[in-house]
């Protein structure tokens, strides 16, 4: 199993906002330094806590400060761009991270932020698809490109001068163009099927009950049969919310309180969900009442914290339910004590994934 990254990411309100980019940046400088094989980072137009509003910007002042971690996008809320700006945006990250960069896209499930674009009442998943189809046909096309759709028509036809490359649009340094990855968020999820028979991998999220993840790697393996590819789990990458520290202690009051970072984050997540009446993937049980929904479960059900024996011993169990995956991507939370996230990240990679790959090898 290899070790990845993922934050949105979700900080307090009231926390200064250019210190929250220096730690997130921090956090993917020493992803790279200790060894994580790759790391996302979400994107957010409206939230003053879930704060990154371009992925790609984030990711570009990264791209000569790391060495060996692939960075993605976590994802691009495609309903909200112009697939023309995407296509353009994404192959100058490809360019500078040569070919260290992982393509994640998305619906984008802000409604704030579907608000302020101007799509809410739309059919956002045929923009969606319309969207990413007509970024593939870009980079697979040529000048003056001739892609019509019902939200966007793409050309440069009536000001294309080819001799000196007025009209003509970027390539991707990968090619035919990056791995594309989709997050799954959902109970058995209807969209899985559909992205594995076009060949894209899925990212199974962290507020997701186990039992629900669970669910996930049939139904990509299924569309992938239907599309004749080969499925093999280590193309799943499943989130999970850890922290590890040197004393159970400590990992109990920083990551298993409601009023600590991790606290916030599903605190964050809960209200958005209960407000727009989708709070059910937080449920083991899709009959249990949003009542019976609080915080302090969501950290009991969702968090795995201790320290680093306990930590292997609860991934371990938490892999039996979900059944094996390839990449498991350690989700990042607010820095509440700057000393201690660093530390979970340095355990989780020096200690805890040795034992867990240990386990795994002597068939546990």
């Amino acid at each position: 199993m290899k070790l990845g990254f993922f934050t949105m990411p979700i900080h307090p309100a009231g926390r200064n906002y250019t210190q929250t980019l220096k730690e997130d940046r921090e956090a993917f400088l020493l992803a790279d330094r200790l060894g994580y094989c790759e790391g996302f980072i979400g994107e957010h137009t409206t939230d003053i806590c879930e704060n990154i509003p371009s992925c790609l910007a984030f990711i570009a002042s990264l791209a000569h400060e790391t060495k060996q971690i692939k960075l993605g996008s976590g994802t691009v809320n495609l309903p909200n761009s112009h697939p023309a700006a995407v296509a353009a945006n994404v192959a100058m990250i490809d360019h500078m991270l040569e070919g260290r960069f992982i393509f994640g896209i998305g619906p984008g499930g802000l409604r704030s932020d579907q608000e302020v674009f101007g799509n809410i009442k739309n059919d956002r998943t045929k923009m969606f698809v319309e969207c990413i189809d007509q970024i593939l046909a870009i980079w697979a096309g040529r000048e003056p490109y001739d892609i019509k759709g019902e939200f966007w028509n793409i050309s440069t036809s009536e000001t294309m001068i080819p001799e000196v490359g007025q009209g003509v649009m970027l390539k991707p340094y990968q090619q035919p163009y990056p791995p594309i990855v989709v997050t799954v968020v959902e109970p058995n999820s209807k969209g899985i099927g559909p992205a594995a028979q076009r060949g894209w991998k899925p990212i199974s999220a962290n507020f997701l009950q186990p039992n629900w993840v669970a669910t996930h790697y049939p139904g990509y393996e299924k569309g992938c049969e239907q599309a004749g590819i080969k499925a093999s789990r280590q193309d799943w990458r499943v989130c999970k919310s850890i922290f590890v520290a040197d004393d159970d202690a400590t990992a109990k009051r920083y990551a298993k309180s409601s009023d600590g970072p991790y606290g916030l984050y599903y605190w964050n997540l809960l209200t958005k969900r209960l407000a727009r009446g989708g709070a059910h993937i937080y449920k083991p049980d899709l009959s249990m009442p949003d009542s019976a929904l609080s915080v302090d479960f969501l950290l009991d059900t969702l968090v795995l914290a201790g320290s680093v024996n306990s930590v292997v011993d609860q991934l371990l169990r938490f892999r039996e339910v979900t059944g094996d995956f390839g990449t498991l991507l350690y989700v990042g939370h607010d820095w509440a004590d700057i000393p201690l996230a660093r530390r979970s990240m340095e355990l989780m990679a020096e200690k805890v994934m040795p034992a867990v790959n240990a386990a795994i090898a002597g068939g546990k």
